[in-house]
């Protein structure tokens, strides 16, 4: 019987010990292969690693930044942009920003590598033909274009069409859509202007723009937000702009002012960070890249171009509070 129980314990000595070796040998052996898949995996070229999410080296030196303009809407996206893919924090207020249509202008005279506006208007795009160059307009962020009144208005929501008949003049009292009897006031922005381009392909289209009076064309969006908002002056006024300035950057320059205005809903849909991007809000646009179609492949402003739509480049821009296009 101790016999038979000492061969037992033999049997399974050996046996363990064959395991063990058999184990030994599948690591010596497989080892080298499970590295080398490790190492094709982890094979990246430095610019993915760069341009993925939540990364924080730097992709330019502030040096070798590409020369950039920007509307003045988009100058906190674009500034957003250049802290963080120069890993700095830079003073941004030193950069100098010429806005929407002067930004147009220097690209196309070769004065900038990049701007970062709304789409070109007719003017802009004649300019461009005029000196040989062709505009390449890559969308980077989604927009509203937004309508506006005061906040004592009762007036929530109108269609299109309505909008459309304000602004050709057809329309000429608030009690007809459904508010007080009162005259409208409807205020528009200058030509090339990036509102009033924005007013003319997405809202108007065809149809003609009526020509206002001098007063009731404000030169700046600041200026027009703060007309609607005034009880006194604004009342029965409507205004338009894009909903990123009407609704982050004025309330950072004056919230009281900000809060003085209503948004209208357009075919019942008012317009907000979750209806821009779903495409639900009937007026939706977006902020482009702009640069000359002849930029080199491989070039810094091309860099520049894939960084802003990389997976790193949208969470900037929705850090800022943009609607990212992806």
């Amino acid at each position: 019987m101790k016999n038979n129980t000492f061969k037992v314990i033999g049997i399974i000595t050996f046996c363990v010990v064959v395991i063990v070796a058999c184990f030994c040998a599948y690591v010596f052996l497989t080892k080298p292969e499970q590295q080398n898949t490790k190492g094709q995996e982890e094979v990246k070229t430095e610019e993915q690693t760069i341009l993925s999410k939540g990364a924080t080296e730097a992709i330019f030196s502030v040096e070798d930044y590409p020369k950039v303009d920007a509307s003045l809407a988009t100058q906190p996206l674009t500034n957003a942009f250049i802290q963080n893919f120069t890993n700095t924090k830079m003073d941004v207020e030193k950069i100098e920003y010429t806005n929407t249509h002067p930004g147009y202008v220097k690209l196309i005279n070769d004065e900038v590598d990049l701007i970062v506006v709304t789409e070109p208007s007719a003017e802009e795009l004649a300019l461009a033909k005029e000196k040989g160059v062709e505009l390449e307009v890559i969308p980077v962020v989604k927009e509203g274009f937004v309508f506006y009144v005061n906040g004592e208005n009762p007036i929530e929501s109108l269609t299109l069409e309505q909008i459309q008949k304000i602004y050709t003049g057809e329309i000429t009292n608030w009690s007809q859509v459904g508010g007080a009897n009162e005259e409208i006031r409807a205020f528009q922005r200058p030509v090339n202007s990036g509102s009033q381009t924005g007013m003319l392909s997405l809202v108007m289209k065809d149809l003609k723009l009526m020509d206002p009076p001098k007063k009731d064309i404000v030169e700046t969006m600041r200026g027009i937000v703060g007309l609607v908002a005034d009880y006194d002056n604004g009342k029965n006024a409507i205004g338009y702009s894009y909903y990123y300035y009407a609704k982050t950057m004025y309330n950072d320059i004056d919230a009281g002012v900000a809060n003085a205005i209503k948004m209208l809903g357009i075919n019942g849909v008012k317009p907000s960070n979750e209806t821009i991007k779903s495409g639900e809000y009937p007026l939706n646009t977006a902020y482009y890249i702009v640069i000359n179609k002849n930029e080199p492949e491989g070039s810094k402003t091309r860099k520049l171009v894939e960084a802003m739509l990389s997976e790193r480049g949208q969470a900037v821009a929705e850090s800022v509070n943009y609607v990212g296009v992806k």
